[in-house]
């Protein structure tokens, strides 16, 4: 019988395996242990509406304070995990406390990838992961002054939405050719290309930065490859993010960009289970392992997690293999995203990029694989049914 489960991480996932826990009747102690300051938060509004200050930070909350009380979940926030003791099967905490645990739960998430250049470390150049990071922002968001995002991923596109409402000057550094390069198509990255532009925002793609210099300790500019050098403000490094993988690594688990796990999110650990966007498992639904960085792929698989750990007969070969989606706000567009496109050999677009309502289907060897939607939620739905099908013309609605 499992009479403690301890959960190391208290976003998305972290909460959805406790409720599900519960859910699925386990009776035994349920420790939930956060490194953050606030109760568990949704992170997706933090780029948005937090920013902007159209929500209120409560309303971030995932689930009110009542919740944990009324499941006997345990939550303890500013507990700082330092490393994870097989032997005694424990959790030690950076103030030397040990937390005993039976069957033990990642969900680390991940945090900003480090910004490898000189003067990344200057006060002013800020990421965005957290509530914290959020609140050092807005004392910063004066309209007329500058701001150089360096990425032109969801982050930093989301971000410069905002700033540009907000009356800020903003740059955006992208290293590739074009926005998004990594997920979308051309057509998608050209339509965000301009929307911003359209927008006030000054757009760069294909442009390095070597340094970021300062004065008195502060950011000043942004020096480019080319030699130009952009005066600023403020600088948001948005150039992706990373597994919070250092626990597991210390304690001698399976990692490779991620915490290897099987189909019911169990670690090379027996007693050890992992969820979220820190974990990497295989699908065979795209023949590769993958890490997925969403809200859908935090709360499915921790779902996973749970049914294996409260049910002693699960049989692990049933693989977690989910179709993942994602969605981005920037301005009055939505972006709405099914599937991954990597690997696809065709792309077809569906209706007018002019008209704010269109999509694009990606296929391989015929078979549909992806789409992305602009503003057209029909679309995005049917395809979350249809992925995996023979393409033809009327298999997703008309624009």
């Amino acid at each position: 019988m499992i009479k403690k489960i301890v959960v190391v991480g208290a976003g998305q996932a972290g909460v959805q395996t406790a409720q599900t826990l519960r859910q699925k009747g386990y009776e035994g102690e349920l420790v939930m242990l956060g490194n953050e300051p606030q109760p568990p938060y949704q992170r997706p509004p933090l780029s948005k509406k937090f920013l902007s200050g159209d929500l209120a930070p409560d309303a971030l909350f995932i689930r009110p304070e009542a919740f944990f009380e009324v499941n006997a979940i345990d939550l303890r926030v500013n507990a700082h995990v330092d490393h994870l003791n097989l032997d005694s099967k424990s959790v030690v905490l950076s103030n030397g406390k040990e937390i005993f645990w039976d069957k033990l739960v990642l969900a680390t998430g991940t945090r900003a990838r480090d910004l490898p250049l000189p003067g990344a470390d200057l006060e002013g150049v800020v990421t965005l992961r957290s509530i914290s990071d959020v609140e050092r922002m807005k004392s910063l968001f004066v309209p007329g002054k500058k701001l150089v995002v360096i990425g032109g991923g969801y982050i930093g596109l989301e971000v410069t939405a905002v700033a540009r409402v907000m009356g800020l000057d903003v740059t955006v550094l992208e290293a590739q050719e074009r926005l998004l390069k990594r997920v979308v198509s051309p057509e998608i990255s050209t339509f965000f290309h301009a929307l911003h532009t359209d927008r006030g925002a000054e757009m760069h793609c294909g442009t390095g930065v070597t340094s970021i210099e300062g004065k008195d300790g502060k950011v000043a500019s942004v020096k480019l490859a080319d030699g130009r050098e952009l005066a600023c403000d403020l600088v948001l490094s948005a150039v992706g993010a990373v597994a919070n993988s250092e626990l597991a690594i210390a304690a001698g688990l399976d990692v490779d960009d991620g915490i290897l796990v099987d189909g019911a999110g169990q670690t090379s650990h027996e007693d050890i289970y992992a969820c979220g966007d820190c974990v990497r498992f295989f699908s065979e639904r795209y023949g590769r392992s993958i890490r997925l960085e969403s809200v859908q792929n935090a709360i499915d698989q921790a779902k996973a997690v749970a049914v294996a750990l409260t049910d002693a007969d699960h049989d692990h070969s049933h693989d977690y293999d989910p179709l993942p989606w994602f969605w981005s706000d920037q301005h009055h567009i939505k972006l709405q995203i099914a599937g991954l496109s990597n690997g696809y050999d065709d792309a077809v677009l569906v209706g007018d990029t002019s008209s704010d309502s269109f999509y694009v289907a990606y296929l391989a060897k015929g078979k549909l694989i992806a789409v992305d939607s602009i503003n057209h939620p029909r679309s995005h739905m049917m395809a979350r049914r249809v992925i995996g099908r023979d393409w033809k013309d009327d298999l997703l609605p008309p624009a």
